[in-house]
């Protein structure tokens, strides 16, 4: 995702509000100057400015959230305008609807003054045309500023066997996108006839590492079916985007959408229905939950606290633990202490490397004698380093409380896959590497379905399950589950 593409699409939400706002306003204006109906001579109707205020509020947050719900603040650009500017006017429809039956069900209610009906006419007329005209008008800026290379091109990947004659009105009309440098193309062998330069399988995994490419379209290719395979989950963990023109691709995923390159129809695979606007509303939604629910278990977490001092007053209360999160970057997750401090695992404290290495070959022995799960992951069985209070808190997941904290800090959140630790994920194969990619979460979709009973192929499947299938009410759902798993231990 480029620099440019957040900008335009920020600058997209502030512009609908702004329009929507003041259309009102200037319906107000207009509505004293004429009811524009030909003869006819409607009574004047108008509306304080101050009593205005709060419906151009209504309206403009009724909008931005079904634009956003509706994908119309799709941070690429969209090779398709028409499809665009219809979905605009749809939704825009729908929300002139939800306004008008909310003002009037709640009128004298919420407003303490009716608004003219034509007023609301003019309105939906007015922001409806400037909306239209305002995006018309940004997407002939972002052209042009690609154009005139203030901002970059996306480096578009062909992979295809095939001759440039062969291919030439789909290499024309990538042309015609004006969003794309095409400059590769890949196969398993180079192709004469074709002017691109020509990556063979290794290469286009070293130029996805390195962030050297943007996007990839498939037409096709005598690659094997494992290559292809490796190449797209090289695509959804370094987040390229990865079109097909054709039905070869012969994995069914239900997350893909449809799209256009000018005027070529090409299907996307979606790494996850989690878009940069669907992680803003549920970045808002861990924000408020975990500030409810420290407030919540504080009482719980203070009375934990004193118990897991006294019975070691020189350890600390918090355990901190190293974890792995989005692109393999490090940070601490909180956990209340539930070992004893000489049997914990230091990595984010700062300790001589024999009393380390001390705790971590006693870890290793106990996995190999007691452990009940396959490593990567591993649960021992009546664990001799848990404490008396530790035994208890770790059994109804109390430990966990302290990664609200994680949540307000935003290196994580109440629902996603669960982090692990380095040393699990240096025992990762490559499809395992998408667990990376987004960041890690308190519960997740194994916590609610089967827990510590699952192994580690049984736990992937459930977390690209839950990536490929994110939706607010499946997280609600976890959420749900989560209490009453942990209640009931099941």
């Amino acid at each position: 995702m480029k620099k440019q593409d957040i900008i335009f699409g920020i600058v997209k939400i502030l512009l609908d509000f702004i329009i929507m706002f003041f259309s009102f306003f200037l319906a107000r204006e207009l509505r004293l100057f004429s009811d524009f109906l030909p003869n006819i001579n409607l009574p004047i109707q108008t509306i304080s400015i101050n009593d205005l205020f709060i419906y151009a509020f209504l309206w403009s947050m009724i909008l931005f959230f079904l634009f956003s719900l509706h994908w119309l603040y799709k941070i690429r650009i969209v090779n398709s305008k028409i499809k665009e500017f219809l979905n605009i006017i749809l939704y825009w429809f729908y929300s002139f609807l939800f306004f008008s039956v909310v003002v009037y069900l709640w009128q004298w209610f919420i407003f303490p003054n009716e608004i003219p009906r034509l007023i609301i006419w003019f309105t939906f007329f007015i922001g409806i045309s400037l909306i239209l005209i305002e995006r018309l008008l940004l997407n002939n800026l972002q052209y042009y500023l690609i154009e005139k290379k203030v901002f970059s091109k996306n480096n578009l990947l062909l992979i295809s066997n095939n001759k440039n004659s062969e291919i030439k009105e789909i290499l024309k009309d990538i042309k015609k996108a004006r969003i794309y440098k095409l400059i590769w193309y890949s196969n398993s062998k180079k192709i004469e006839k074709n002017d691109l330069k020509f990556f063979n399988f290794k290469n286009i995994k070293s130029k996805i590492q390195n962030r050297k490419i943007d996007e990839i379209i498939f037409i096709d290719s005598d690659f094997s079916k494992e290559e292809l395979f490796e190449l797209w989950e090289f695509t959804r963990i370094f987040w390229i985007r990865y079109r097909y023109l054709t039905n070869s691709f012969d994995i069914t995923k239900t997350n893909t959408e449809l799209s256009l390159i000018n005027d070529i129809p090409v299907l996307e695979l979606k790494n996850t229905p989690l878009s940069w606007w669907n992680t803003i509303l549920k970045r808002i939604f861990d924000i408020f939950s975990s500030f409810i629910l420290i407030i919540v278990f504080w009482p719980i977490m203070i009375i934990i606290s004193i118990l897991i001092k006294i019975e070691n007053y020189k350890a600390p209360i918090v355990f901190k633990n190293k974890r792995v999160w989005r692109d393999w970057k490090y940070f601490d997750l909180y956990k209340f202490r539930y070992m004893k401090w000489e049997y914990c695992i230091k990595d984010s404290y700062k300790v001589s490397d024999l009393e380390k290495k001390e705790a971590l070959d006693y870890e290793k022995d106990l996995i190999e004698k007691k452990s009940t799960r396959n490593w990567p992951l591993y649960k021992i069985k009546n664990d001799p380093r848990k404490t008396k209070i530790g035994s208890f808190i770790e059994k109804y997941s109390i430990d966990e409380f302290p990664q609200f904290f994680n949540v307000l800090l935003w290196n994580m959140s109440l629902v996603w896959p669960r982090p692990h630790q380095p040393r699990e994920v240096e025992k990762y194969v490559i499809h395992h590497k998408r667990l990376l990619t987004i960041k890690p979460w308190i519960t997740w979709m194994a916590q609610v379905n089967g827990r510590e009973k699952n192994d580690f192929k049984d736990e992937v499947e459930l977390d690209l399950y839950y990536i490929e299938n994110w939706n607010m009410l499946l997280d609600f759902k976890i959420l749900l589950k989560t209490f009453f798993s942990v209640i009931k231990r099941k």
